[in-house]
């Protein structure tokens, strides 16, 4: 086996200061790769700010960058929480944690309102939750007491609510539960 030599680590050159042509290039590369908001854009380009520091005549304008690609339709906030929205369900989160994942994306608190689920799919969430974690009859064995807490505990944390929780963890069977995300046992509702 060759031997390692130990060399020096050659110092790491400071990165180049940005300028407006720069801080907007940086802008919209960002909103090229990735699906974002308008308050997480603002945020990148602040901390990008931060790191390299600037290089123009005038303060940087961070807002007036992320309002033109606002205009211009590269950023859309409306489009972001909607998918999100449906990602997260998707995932089998409640409601409580989507809104906490588009409040931290800078999504609006009526925009977060309109999207809130409804009852049937806040229920196929808790169902995708528990079928991923294997929750109530999804899991091995009954649950003791200790183990039914631990289970009602992980759907709390994915933000669904008390209900919600112990109907999917106390569901003798999985057609049961199947049964009751799909909404047709709703004479309790």
């Amino acid at each position: 086996m060759a031997q390692r030599v130990n060399r020096p680590e050659r110092p790491r050159r400071a990165p180049r200061p940005l300028d407006p042509a720069a801080l907007s290039e940086l802008a919209l590369g960002y909103a090229a790769r990735f699906a974002t908001t308008a308050a997480k854009l603002e945020r990148y380009l602040t901390r990008k700010l931060r790191e390299r520091g600037w290089d123009g005549d005038q303060p940087p304008d961070t807002a007036a960058i992320t309002e033109r690609l606002v205009a211009l339709g590269f950023v859309d906030d409306a489009a972001f929480a909607e998918a999100r929205t449906r990602s997260l369900l998707r995932r089998g989160y409640g409601e409580r944690r989507i809104g906490q994942a588009l409040a931290e994306a800078g999504i609006g608190r009526e925009e977060r309102a309109r999207l809130r689920p409804g009852e049937v799919p806040a229920r196929a969430a808790a169902l995708a939750l528990a079928r991923k974690r294997r929750l109530g009859p999804f899991g091995p064995a009954p649950a003791d007491r200790a183990g039914r807490e631990k289970q009602l505990a992980a759907m709390l944390r994915a933000g669904h609510r008390l209900d919600s929780a112990r109907e999917m963890v106390d569901a003798p069977t999985i057609a049961a539960a199947e049964q009751w995300a799909a909404g047709a046992d709703d004479d309790e509702s």
